[in-house]
This record gives structure tokens, sequence and C-alpha cells, in this order.
């Protein structure tokens, strides 16, 4: 059959038509990412982000499905599905010490004294015995990490050492490590639900907070508390995992495609949070909050022997290891 020029390009229009006409072939593989945190957090953009390198890498064989906001179950019923084979992975950290005791080393006061100093752990062989037993005993594996903004203080007094915290009313996450540092500087440290803490600084049955700015922000506490002291007393990281289950189902190459996918993906949350720290700080100046430069190593001396009285035998040795190097 002979085709002219005009009739073969004809045709192969036709045939382009019909291609883009075809819904794109559908993925072999969905993988289910449930996490705790809005769209507009960095690791939420993160997670889409690791989807989409995921798809690039695989030739579209591999779709991850991102729910924020908790719309696929909260942290712990998340974790429980990974080991049940009903999610496929989540965002998580120090809750997994409820299997592997050493993920207790995600947030211990004043172990990480810069962000340089967490990522060295995070990265080094500490932070590779953290992750081994979690595969372990938790059947979950970390496949990234993001750090988290430092843990400050806000109130609505200055706070610049120890000293100046004697009666504080403080509200804290029900962490028993935490409750027992703070009452060890001399606050007093009130458990309470995160809901609860506008309407009760508002009203006065406590005087202070402390969380990272992202959440104080969120949380509009500029509207009822006058400073952020500046005492980064928890530096932290949280893991981008996947279930050992849906690990165990990947090829050889597809394993690969997901530890390069995970590793663009801390990568850019990592400039999404830098860049956050610091718009966070404006805003909440231009909210009319004063940021106070608090004594952090007069902070992190009263807070020691505290921690080391409070943490798990597990963990002991390693926070000792830590604390030695500052020194």
């Amino acid at each position: 059959m002979n085709l002219t020029r005009r009739t073969f390009t004809a045709l192969s229009a036709g045939l382009l038509s019909l291609q883009l006409a075809l819904p794109a072939a559908a993925a072999e593989t969905t993988l289910k990412l449930g996490h705790l945190a809005n769209e507009q957090n960095s690791w939420h953009k993160a997670a889409v982000k690791f989807g989409e390198e995921l798809a690039a890498l695989t030739d579209g064989r591999i779709e991850v499905q991102v729910f924020p906001n908790e719309s696929l179950g909260k942290e712990l019923d998340l974790i429980n599905g990974m080991q049940l084979g009903t999610a496929d992975m989540t965002i998580t950290g120090e809750s997994l010490q409820n299997w592997a005791p050493k993920a207790a080393l995600l947030a211990v006061p004043y172990a990480y004294p810069s962000l340089e100093k967490m990522d060295e752990v995070a990265s080094g062989p500490i932070g590779d015995e953290i992750e081994e037993e979690i595969i372990a005993k938790a059947q979950i594996r970390p496949i990234a990490y993001f750090a988290r903004g430092p843990r400050n203080l806000t109130s609505n007094r200055e706070i610049m050492t120890p000293d100046d915290l004697n009666g504080l009313k403080l509200r804290v996450p029900n962490v028993p490590l935490f409750l027992k540092t703070w009452e060890a500087m001399g606050a007093a440290p009130t458990p309470m639900a995160f809901s609860e803490v506008f309407t009760s600084l508002q009203n006065g049955t406590i005087d202070a907070q402390e969380n990272p700015l992202a959440l104080i922000e969120s949380a509009k506490f500029n509207e009822v508390q006058d400073f952020v002291n500046r005492t980064e007393h928890v530096r932290s990281w949280i893991y981008l995992t996947i279930s050992e289950m849906a690990w165990n189902k990947l090829s050889d190459e597809d394993k690969e495609a997901v530890m390069e996918a995970a590793r663009r993906a801390q990568e850019y949350e990592r400039e999404l949070f830098l860049a956050d720290e610091q718009s966070l700080e404006q805003t909440l100046k231009d909210g009319g909050m004063t940021f106070v430069d608090s004594d952090k190593a007069a902070f992190a001396a009263a807070a020691r022997d505290a921690v080391l009285n409070n943490v798990s035998a597990d963990i002991k040795p390693t926070v000792e290891e830590l604390f030695a190097a500052q020194d």
C-alpha cells in the first residue's frame, strides 16, 4: 500500500489524537501515605514531592496517594495499619518508641544543640541504630527524615534564665520526660490537650506554653502571648516511613527508586523548612511578639540531670554520650 506524505501525516495525527484521548495506564502499585500535617506544611509538600519523583523514576508504575490532616487516620492508627497491611506509609517520629525504645532519641531535651549536630546524629551511626531497631521491632522502614523546628517557650514575661521559670504555669504535652525536666528547672508544668491551650492562655489558667514556631503561628498564640523565648529546648526529627509489608513487595529496582525519591524529598523539605523558619519569625514579630535570646547554655545545664534521671535505660548511655560530646 502506497502512502503519500500527506496521508501518512494525517494518519499520524489521528493516532496521536487517539493516544491523547486514552487514559494513562494504571499504576501497577499504589502506596497510600497518610500523615497529620495540613497542606501548607513542608512535610505534606515533601510527601507530594516524593510521590512525583517516584512516579517519574518508575515511569508511572508506582503511584503515591497522599492523605493529609489525619484523613487516613491518626498517627498511631496509621502505624498499626502499616503493621497489619491496611496502610503503606506515614510520617512519624518518637511515637515509634512504643515499639522501638531507641526512637525516644528523636526528641531528647538539649541533646542536639544545633541543626548541624542533629543532622550528624540522624545521618550517622546513632541514626542507623535507631532505624535498624524501628525496622526490626516496629516492622516499619524509615526512608528519609525531616527536621522539626526547635521548641521555644512563649509567655507574657521575658524568660532569660531558668530562675525566671519560678512558679510559671506551663502547658506541656503529656510526655513524662518533658514534665520532669520542666519541674526540675522550677516551672509548674501542666499536661493539656493542644486544642485547649489558646483558651487556657486567654483566661489565665496557664501562663505559658512551648512549641515550634510553626505551631505558635498557626495557633495564633501571638494574640494571647507577648514573648517567644528562644530556649530551643528540644530539637528533633521525624521520619518518612514505609511498611515492611509494602517494601518487601517491591522489586530491587523499585526499592532503589523509592530510596532515590525519598532522598530528593528530604532535600526539598529541608529547603522549605529553612525558608519557613525565617518567614515564621517575621510573621510572629509582625503579629506583635517579641523574640528573647534566652540563655540556652543555662537552660541546658539546668535540664541535664533531670533528663538523665528520667530517660529509659535503653537510651540513657546514648544520651550520656550526646551530652559528653557537647562538653
